[in-house]
């Protein structure tokens, strides 16, 4: 019989988390299974491996609240040991920090996968934070230190971050999330209209006001470029005002289903990822939307923010500027959309890179060892493992 394994997230499951149930679907020696305190707009799980604590009216919510303040939830304790998962991987710090009473309760190892601002934002931004998962981030960080068998940088920049905030170095590993290379396929010929492309939240570290800045430019020498923004976000209003100011030619899609995520990325001749470090320290991970775009065989003109350099390779798969460079953005998305040769040459060569190294199958083989690793460690008397902190190690 096949083992299960939880997937924690504490909001099940939203639309931007795509990659967490990408990577739980793929797996093969482990049987995934869902929980959360509540459901939200957002990516269906599966029915039959999805459990929510909270589940309407005043009797759920006043579960999630009790759980959250106590860690005690008995009727899903009773559940999950009914399943026997063999461990618990949570995503994101805060739900990692949540999940700890209940891998105790349960007596399995507790993995935690830190995708961004949860490495990356400064103490006392989360110490200040309206969200209470944040502000126990800080407060129960030395727990989950002390509990988790293993956490997981999505790059090395995250690992980093995470080792100056004093995770050990033996706990903490580099694991890219990847992608379906079988999904995301490339147009047969490249796309002919000149169209940048971006997607993503609008949010401070997405850096979309640099991209607008940078496309008056490139619309000032070619009037033709046009720039289509998918996503959506609490700046989509001060970014539409942007672009009126600058009278660019934008399209603002707002949220669009996978499938049209990637008929615009067969459209699209680059993608634009103009990622900056907000004022309280949050950063990217790294973006899957870069990962996305080279397996479509899409040039990417991106920043040196976060994990993005350990994707883009500067001349060769796209351009790598430093954040905040709008002159530096508009220069190389020019240099793609009056080159067709380059761009040819940029687009082979992203395709054999993300084959390469951000496969989802080959990295999901990986995450699998690593589980059976921590799982086997966890039996009585075995000793501690320690893991490699390698990049993408499968």
């Amino acid at each position: 019989m096949t083992p299960s394994v939880v997937i924690y997230r504490e909001n099940l499951l939203a639309y931007s988390e795509t990659f967490i149930l990408n990577q739980a679907e793929a797996l093969t020696r482990f049987s995934p299974y869902y929980v959360g305190t509540r459901r939200v707009d957002g990516i269906a799980t599966p029915a039959e491996r999805t459990l929510i604590l909270n589940g309407g009216g005043m009797r759920g919510r006043l579960s999630e609240l009790w759980y959250k303040a106590t860690g005690l939830a008995p009727q899903l304790h009773q559940q999950l040991r009914a399943i026997g998962p063999r461990l618990i991987h949570a995503h994101f710090g805060p739900d990692g920090a949540q999940a700890v009473p209940l891998a105790r309760r349960l007596n399995v190892p507790l993995v935690v996968t830190f995708h961004g601002f949860d490495a990356t934002m400064h103490d006392a931004d989360l110490r200040a934070s309206a969200v209470l998962r944040d502000r126990q981030l800080v407060t129960k960080r030395p727990q989950l230190i002390q509990a988790g068998a293993l956490f997981i940088a999505v790059s090395e920049h995250i690992r980093r971050q995470l080792l100056a905030k004093g995770f050990p170095a033996h706990k903490v590993i580099t694991h890219y999330n990847g992608i379906d290379t079988s999904v995301f396929v490339p147009a047969a010929e490249p796309a002919q209209e000149a169209l940048v492309l971006f997607v993503g939240r609008y949010v401070e570290k997405k850096g979309v006001s640099f991209l607008l800045r940078a496309m008056h430019a490139v619309q000032q020498r070619l009037p033709a470029a046009r720039l289509v923004l998918i996503g959506e976000g609490p700046l989509l209003e001060p970014l539409e005002q942007q672009a009126a100011q600058l009278g660019l030619s934008v399209l603002f899609t707002g949220r669009q289903t996978p499938e049209q995520v990637r008929d615009w990325m067969r459209a699209a001749r680059v993608m634009c990822v103009p990622s900056i470090t907000a004022q309280n320290g949050d950063t990217e991970g790294l973006p899957t939307v870069i990962l996305e775009a080279m397996a479509m065989g899409l040039p990417t003109v991106t920043t040196d923010s976060a994990g993005n350099p350990e994707a883009v390779r500067h001349g060769t798969t796209g351009w790598v500027v430093p954040e905040r460079d709008e002159a530096g953005l508009a220069h190389f998305i020019l240099t793609l959309l009056e080159d067709p040769d380059l761009s040819q040459r940029f687009r082979a060569a992203a395709l054999d890179d993300v084959r390469s190294r951000f496969d989802s199958r080959a990295l999901v083989r990986g995450l699998e060892s690593h589980y059976e690793r921590v799982v086997s460690a966890s039996s009585a008397h075995a000793p501690q493992p320690h893991f490699s902190g390698d990049a993408g190690s499968v």
